[in-house]
């Protein structure tokens, strides 16, 4: 087993696998902005090292800061958490050369599959199925040839991450040549990438995804399916397993095709591969998170299997205790309290939480780094705590993340947990009617989105 992993991450995430690599024996060292001195992820740490100034690209995303704060502390593991280098193929690289081991898939897997034109390919050799569109990155000119003979409306994808930046919904040829440019100007600033591919937009959709876990000795498990379709600006807010859309032979044909690919591509540690889901309920593959997901809870609370101790545990050349499909029980719902305010388009509101008190009681989990007093920077994700629930049906999950988010006090400053009581409330949500448009379509009847 390994004896000592720097979390190379900050906020919830990096508390979450600071309490795993714990539960494990193993030491965690953080690393830290100053403008997260002090943070909760921090203090727990057995170590910690200030790797530079606020901005990501100064002090998170600057991999020889984290490579050596890793080597210099003694580490023999780096864990990524989601976001910043996770899905990073040269940080991946970067740590076999200093002899870490990176908790999550290859570097030549990361670097295949990072590129979603790329993994489209793979996905196609593997018989998953894809959404008709460009095989590769195009030009604007050829992005017009190929909305011609795919038809509208398209989708405009940055090839190079996702997160919804660097995506446009273009529904006319008059459209794309704008849509272009401002789609390829934000994944350039978010990837320093601005390649982009087209695909066909299916709507209405809805999105879903499928958890999977690999070992290094080809040992392959897949734990289900989360709902992530209720979204703001292809970002999710609410997340839930299983999904009441599929029927059990999609459900089944869905992982069977995950399962296929990861063996296609040598796939090992933790994954997520995106799907949507036409009108007729069909399945169509997207793109594949190489990385922890931010709904991962919602999986571990259907599955009982802690997914980020079995990534340290793959990391360390332990086989998965099992294979094929995880056993699933109940309903687990998942919502994220995001420091915006919804009446102002979801604004970023940062600032400091003058009081918060998380829910408790059965079937309640929150992953949160917040306390009393702690700052809400301007300079990352807006996402403050994850609030999980569990029950044995979908309706008593419903009403227990209600009752929990009534209890939930967050002072300070605005938050999502007002649309997301409007959102469990609907009659749209508690039928299971609803798309990735759901927040659109409902604005005039969801208050918190049109208050004052």
């Amino acid at each position: 087993m390994l004896a000592r992993i720097l979390v190379a991450n900050r906020g919830e995430i990096a508390v979450r696998v600071i309490r795993a690599a714990h539960e494990l024996g193993i030491e965690a060292v953080a690393v830290y902005s100053t403008a997260d001195a002090d943070a909760m992820h921090v203090r727990l740490a057995d170590r910690s090292v200030c790797i530079g100034p606020p901005a990501a690209a100064e002090s998170y995303l600057r991999i020889p800061s984290v490579i050596a704060a890793a080597t210099t502390t003694g580490c023999d593991a780096v864990h990524p958490g989601y976001g910043f280098l996770a899905e990073n193929p040269a940080f991946a690289a970067a740590c076999a050369e200093n002899e870490l081991v990176f908790v999550g898939p290859p570097a030549d897997v990361l670097q295949r599959l990072g590129d979603k034109a790329d993994a489209k390919a793979e996905m196609r050799a593997a018989g998953v199925p894809l959404v008709p569109g460009t095989d590769g990155a195009v030009s604007g000119a050829e992005a017009q040839r190929a909305a011609a003979e795919i038809g509208f409306p398209i989708l405009l994808k940055a090839a190079a991450g996702g997160g919804g930046k660097g995506m446009r919904v273009v529904s006319d040829a008059a459209e794309l040549d704008a849509a272009y440019a401002a789609a390829t100007a934000e994944a350039k600033a978010a990837f320093d990438d601005g390649s982009l591919y087209v695909e066909r937009a299916i709507v209405p959709t809805r999105h879903v995804e499928v958890q999977v876990l690999c070992d290094l000795d080809g040992g392959v498990l897949t734990l289900g399916e989360r709902e992530c379709s209720i979204q703001r600006r292809h970002q999710k807010l609410i997340e839930e397993s299983p999904s009441c859309r599929l029927t059990p032979e999609t459900r089944e044909s869905m992982e069977a095709a995950v399962e296929r690919a990861c063996r296609v591509v040598g796939y090992a540690n933790a994954g997520t591969f995106e799907f949507i889901l036409g009108p007729e309920g069909e399945p169509y593959f997207i793109e594949v998170n190489c990385r922890l997901q931010v709904e991962h809870p919602v999986t571990e609370l259907v599955t009982g299997v802690d997914i980020v101790r079995e990534q340290i545990c793959v990391a360390a050349g332990q086989p998965l205790s099992t294979t094929g499909r995880a056993a699933r029980a109940g309903h687990a719902i998942e919502v994220r309290i995001n420091a915006e305010d919804p009446a102002r388009g979801f604004a970023p509101a940062p600032g400091t939480v003058t009081r918060f008190r998380p829910p408790l009681g059965p079937g309640v989990r929150v992953d949160t780094a917040i306390t009393d007093g702690a700052a809400i920077p301007a300079y990352y994700d807006s996402l403050i705590a994850k609030l999980v629930v569990h029950d044995s049906t979908r309706d008593a999950a419903i009403a227990r993340a209600l009752r929990a988010l009534d209890e939930l006090e967050v002072e300070g400053i605005p938050t999502t947990r007002a649309l997301a009581i409007d959102v469990l409330r609907s009659e749209g949500f508690a039928m299971g009617k609803y798309s990735t448009s759901y927040l659109a379509d409902m604005e005039d009847r969801l208050p918190s989105l049109s208050a004052a």
